[in-house]
């Protein structure tokens, strides 16, 4: 949400960095590249990965435009209903990372469709395999109670499809007050929203260490 400055000092660097979208406001083309540009100095990690979440419209309304500014930054990689292969050796060694904007219909936001038949096609693409799901909204029933509605507002579909698929790790973000942590034996469910509800930066990116044979997560700080 244009706040992505205040994380400098937060990212101890690693391997692997996650952004599960929402980058911008309104998607402006001059935001997207500001976090670009942000994003792409950032040299402490391996590999930097991000999806465009429901603010960031410019992805989904001026695609070609937005592929123009992707290509200038080499050290970036943006998902959009696709698998990259993090790693070396074998497909079977390599981290499988799958990332997917799309969430339920809300207020003509980016990237919205119908609950049912329009999202599930979405999530049947979802590559078998998949080691670390990057989605911007959560599965339904896992960190996505809204207070205010009084309501889980997750995706039903999504959660029928991490449960047979059973990624390792899932990331995501959207609902602010759901920012968290729960597993469920097969998947790490991490909500990392780093917003609170009134769009104030109030929690700290989530770091971890993760061994992928194993599926042991451990929180660092």
């Amino acid at each position: 949400h244009t706040k992505h400055e205040k994380l400098n000092g937060f990212l101890p660097g690693g391997d692997m960095l996650i952004c599960g979208g929402d980058i911008t406001s309104r998607g402006y083309l001059t935001e997207i590249e500001n976090f670009l540009k942000w994003f792409d100095k950032i040299d402490n990690y391996d590999h930097k990965i991000f999806i465009a979440g429901n603010h960031d419209f410019g992805f989904q309304d001026q695609p070609n435009e937005t592929k123009g500014l992707l290509t200038g930054y080499k050290t970036v990689d943006y998902l959009q209903d696709e698998l990259l292969l993090v790693g070396n050796g074998d497909y079977e060694d390599m981290v499988k990372v799958w990332g997917t904007p799309w969430q339920p219909e809300f207020h003509n936001w980016a990237f919205n469709l119908p609950r049912g038949q329009a999202l599930k096609e979405k999530w049947d693409m979802i590559t078998v395999g998949t080691d670390i799901l990057v989605t911007h909204g959560p599965a339904f029933g896992k960190l996505d109670y809204v207070a205010y509605d009084g309501k889980n507002v997750g995706c039903e579909d999504l959660l029928f499809k991490v449960q047979e698929i059973k990624p390792k790790i899932h990331v995501f973000g959207h609902i602010h007050e759901g920012y968290g942590y729960v597993f469920d034996g097969h998947t790490h469910y991490i909500n990392a929203a780093v917003l609170n509800g009134r769009y104030e930066f109030r929690n700290k990116p989530v770091n971890v260490l993760w061994d992928k044979n194993t599926n042991h997560l451990e929180f660092v700080d």
